[in-house]
């Protein structure tokens, strides 16, 4: 199987939120998030980037650039548009777990924020997924920078210098 790692086109963003929308039946928030984010990368105001398995999407990530993007709006410390953008949304398929894909993807994802001349990156766990918190801390997340409620869930906001 090949694996390739790169900046979604139109036709990927629609068949990854396509994906997303069929694991999830029944939750009306998936088809909203499907429709804003792809404005968003329409609008250049975030980049989704893919991990591909033989041509097909099978995980995904997205930068979050702009301050009014839905997840950064009103918390500039984890999107301002200009020093700090945020890695947003990052799911894979459950098959290709633990294979280093998203850590691929995330590199991808920070060298491409490094490019458009962020100095820091942030990314969002909540604080019930260890496993996950863990893995951010491994890969240099390591200064907390916000916390809140989101769903009735507490959500920590890491950052990494780039």
């Amino acid at each position: 199987m090949k694996f390739d790692y790169k900046i979604a086109d139109m036709n990927e963003l629609k068949l990854i939120w396509e994906k997303n929308i069929a694991d999830n039946p029944g939750d009306p928030r998936w088809p909203i998030w499907r429709d804003i984010y792809i404005g968003y990368n329409e609008k250049q105001m975030a980049t989704t980037f893919i991990v591909a398995a033989d041509g097909i999407p099978v995980g995904e990530g997205t930068l979050i650039q702009s301050p009014e993007c839905g997840a950064a709006i009103g918390r500039p410390e984890i999107a301002d548009g200009h020093s700090v953008a945020n890695v947003n949304a990052l799911r894979i398929d459950k098959q290709y777990e633990g294979q280093h894909h998203i850590s691929r993807l995330v590199r991808m994802i920070e060298a491409h924020a490094r490019s458009l001349g962020y100095e820091r990156i942030t990314i969002g766990v909540e604080a019930k997924e260890t496993r996950n918190l863990a893995i951010y801390l491994h890969w240099g997340y390591t200064r907390l920078v916000r916390w809140d409620i989101e769903d009735d869930e507490l959500v920590l906001y890491y950052e990494k210098p780039l």
